[in-house]
């Protein structure tokens, strides 16, 4: 099965993570909104949008952008919800990258978008933890996130995780650089990790993803670029 055509659900002891709704604009206005959050959203390639939402409106736009995106291949975008708080706490966004530089070729990148109370390194590794052999399933041989060097828990996570820190940047679209994305490939997650893939918490997904465009949507206009 596609991950376009079947969407991927995941839990873990304290979240469920699952598809972005249109009734999540509550709770994610929240996370958009938060200002100590904002600084830690990755807007590389994203035409100088912060992710920084102060309306309900804008808000919406942005979920049915996502959703569009899903159904048209570009890339995934999940709800991290909280259990305890049946509310939606952040979000997930992945898709497939090809690349000319074998460092970066053939991954999935990851932007985790998280309410500044979730900014924690226990939460990160549990949210990470559940998701990312998944991402070796579905969008390429390694997991690709950036970590901003004041992300001190972020960076605590991910370090944890086997993720490390390459040469080299990521080429932008217009041949910028872009800093401070951190690497997992698959093999050594599976050696490194202490968790064992459930496949109970993945449901309806198999078959790798084809090449996806990274899309924003700004103030009801899509632009499509090449990630």
């Amino acid at each position: 099965m596609d991950v376009y055509k079947n969407f991927p659900v995941f839990e873990s002891e304290n979240f469920f993570i699952r598809e972005v709704r249109i009734s999540d604009a509550d709770d994610l206005l929240k996370v958009y909104s938060d200002e100590k959050a904002v600084p830690f959203f990755n807007g590389d390639n994203c035409h100088g949008d912060d992710f920084h939402y102060t309306t309900k409106e804008r808000m919406s736009e942005a979920i049915k952008f996502w959703q569009f995106s899903y159904d048209n291949g570009y890339f995934v975008r999940w709800s991290i919800v909280d259990k305890r708080l049946d509310a939606a706490v952040g979000t997930i966004e992945l898709f497939h990258r090809d690349d000319t530089s074998p460092v970066y070729d053939n991954c999935g990148l990851l932007r985790l978008d998280l309410l500044s109370d979730y900014e924690k390194e226990s939460i990160i590794k549990e949210i990470l933890s559940v998701i990312m052999p998944a991402v070796y399933e579905l969008f390429g041989d390694k997991v690709v996130t950036k970590v901003k060097f004041f992300a001190t828990e972020r960076l605590a996570a991910v370090k944890a995780l086997g993720f490390s820190l390459p040469s080299e940047g990521l080429k932008g679209n217009s041949g910028e650089i872009f800093n401070d994305y951190y690497i997992k490939k698959a093999r050594s997650f599976y050696r490194n990790s202490h968790r064992e893939f459930n496949k109970t918490q993945i449901k309806r997904f198999r078959h790798s993803v084809k090449l996806c465009l990274f899309c924003t949507f700004f103030r009801g206009r899509i632009r499509l670029l090449v990630a």
